[in-house]
């Protein structure tokens, strides 16, 4: 592979969820027969709590990925993470890979579980996408979303729309699967086209913005990065609580005690909500 080549391919691997190394191991995930594919998950069940904390991954990103941080919320909540089929242990499969079909796989595995709804959801980079999709479609099995440096409904342009290189890059990087996905982060955009705005819900998006003047930003034309984008991704959710991090794209990784933290703080205040109801 050319120099130039092999920059881009990494780079762009940089947003849409990099293989990283961990720095630590949550506890070991189980890999089990579900609708007749393998899938490999971890769930941590709470004795006493009625929540459910579901963590869904960015882009090429795995159950390690997520660190300390199912661990942690493991204290206070049941906690569900799952590798996406053609991830990690996870069978590939011949489905869409389109927002629709993963919010639709993910409820299906959280019954066979017998994780019931109101769900914290938590989503990371394009894992962000799809939580946003499950909680506008089916915002009565939602109690909050948490948007760990997501990815944005028209954030990312058509893969026709890459440049070549860009292109070349990811199918050489990427598996086909994850190619799939990207494939169809427009359709899931449009997917949420016409949806309810879920504003009533507890929205917090985690932004990553590095303090560093050695950070840089990578584009390599697969983002939209006019104004009337920009505008509308920070138009999104206006009740949402901002928090700006000096961190890394792999926030759960770099910085686990804020994504922590900040789940717990959605936690603490659904309880409050309820007994407030009660």
């Amino acid at each position: 592979m050319s120099k130039p080549l092999s920059i881009l391919s990494v780079s762009f691997l940089v947003y849409l969820g990099a293989a990283i190394p961990s720095l630590a191991a949550p506890p070991a995930p189980v890999i089990e027969p579900i609708n007749g594919r393998w899938l490999e998950s971890l769930t941590l069940r709470h004795p006493s709590s009625s929540d459910v904390v579901v963590l869904e991954s960015g882009s090429r990103s795995t159950i390690d990925k997520w660190g300390t941080v199912p661990e942690q919320l493991g204290l206070d909540a049941s906690v569900f993470v799952y590798n996406r089929p053609g991830y990690g242990n996870s069978e590939t499969t011949a489905t869409p890979r389109d927002g629709r079909t993963i919010v639709e796989e993910l409820r299906a595995v959280l019954r066979l579980k017998d994780l019931k709804p109101p769900y914290v959801l938590v989503g990371h980079s394009l894992g962000g996408l799809y939580m946003q999709l499950f909680a506008r479609t089916y915002p009565d099995e939602v109690k909050a979303l948490v948007l760990v440096d997501s990815i944005y409904p028209r954030m990312i342009k058509k893969t026709q729309d890459f440049p070549l290189l860009t292109r070349i890059a990811g199918q050489i990087a990427f598996s086909r699967t994850v190619w799939r996905e990207i494939e169809k982060i427009d359709d899931t955009s449009d997917m949420l086209d016409g949806l309810a705005n879920i504003d009533d819900k507890p929205i917090v998006r985690l932004i990553n913005q590095p303090a560093s003047n050695t950070a840089i930003a990578v584009d390599f034309g697969a983002f939209r990065m006019d104004e009337a984008t920009r505008e509308n991704v920070k138009a999104l959710y206006p009740n949402a609580k901002k928090i700006v991090v000096d961190s890394s794209h792999q926030m759960a990784l770099t910085s686990p005690e804020i994504v922590t933290a900040t789940i717990r703080q959605v936690l603490s205040a659904s309880i409050e909500k309820s007994q407030v109801k009660r």
